[in-house]
């Protein structure tokens, strides 16, 4: 089975994420065929526009947990991925053609995150967003921490990343996140129509125009990225993380958990974070 389903049509190329059954989680897996995808329709001449959905009833609910687990249970044995999470948001931000998604269903964490990086982005009125940071006691990702303050301005962001609560779509596009809200048989159609818009013109200028916005930016979003992966290392594997990853994995409510940062008294940290690379 193919974790991202790929359809050309009028110089659109849409990507759809495809593990339905885990609602999209984002798996060692997934992220390098996102990336792959993603680094051949920059470079493709018959792709002007990329569309980038979800297959079933989420989006993407983010990290997968059961594969969170484990690496942390066992960091030495876990089998890293080609591009990891770092390497696949960077072939999002760097893609040089207008980026399009259609927000289907749940959006939880990256599945969140990841519309930081959209042109425009369509949401269908049942999507439901969440960064659950908090409730894992971790870090922001994908450069969140930067981009949502400026896209939805710095209460909403911390809102949205401190909380671990739900935002509804019609909050969404109160916000900013959400360009347009579609009712969800007119999510996809609409999205495409505008994304076959997009499509029609010269890729040239395309993508002038989008370097001429993202140059500004640039490097505070590298930075930004590069924070957030210090601040992930030291928190995975801590006490309060792994409390909350245990409780996933038993189906259960997690604990008040210490709220001790991950590392020793030294400061130093711990053998989990430091081999870490979820975000690295």
């Amino acid at each position: 089975m193919s974790l991202v389903l790929v359809e050309d049509a009028a110089r659109v190329r849409t990507l759809t994420l495809n593990r339905p059954d885990s609602l999209n989680a984002i798996s060692e897996a997934l992220l390098d065929a996102l990336a792959e995808e993603l680094l051949r329709a920059a470079t493709d001449p018959g792709v002007a526009t990329v569309l980038l959905t979800g297959n079933g009833r989420a989006f993407s609910v983010g990290a997968d947990l059961f594969e969170l687990t484990q690496r942390t249970a066992d960091p030495d044995s876990f089998v890293m991925g080609k591009h990891g999470f770092l390497g696949t948001i960077r072939a999002m931000a760097d893609l040089p053609k207008p980026l399009v998604m259609a927000v289907n269903g749940l959006a939880l964490g990256a599945g969140t995150t990841f519309l930081g990086y959209a042109d425009l982005v369509f949401m269908s009125t049942e999507a439901r967003l969440k960064c659950p940071f908090t409730d894992l006691a971790v870090a922001p990702e994908a450069a969140s921490s930067f981009l949502l303050p400026n896209l939805v301005g710095r209460q909403n962001a911390a809102w949205l990343l401190m909380s671990s609560e739900w935002v509804s779509a019609a909050e969404a596009h109160e916000m900013g996140i959400a360009w347009k809200l579609c009712e969800p048989t007119d999510l996809l159609p609409t999205a495409r129509r505008y994304a076959e818009v997009l499509a029609s013109k010269p890729i040239s200028s395309l993508a002038a125009i989008k370097d001429t916005m993202w140059a500004p930016i640039r490097e505070e979003v590298r930075a930004a990225q590069e924070r957030e992966v210090e601040h992930f290392k030291r928190l995975l594997g801590g006490p309060a993380n792994a409390e909350a990853l245990a409780a996933f994995a038993e189906g259960r409510k997690a604990t008040s958990a210490s709220c001790r940062p991950a590392g020793d008294r030294s400061g130093r940290t711990t053998r989990h974070a430091r081999t870490c690379r979820w975000t690295a």
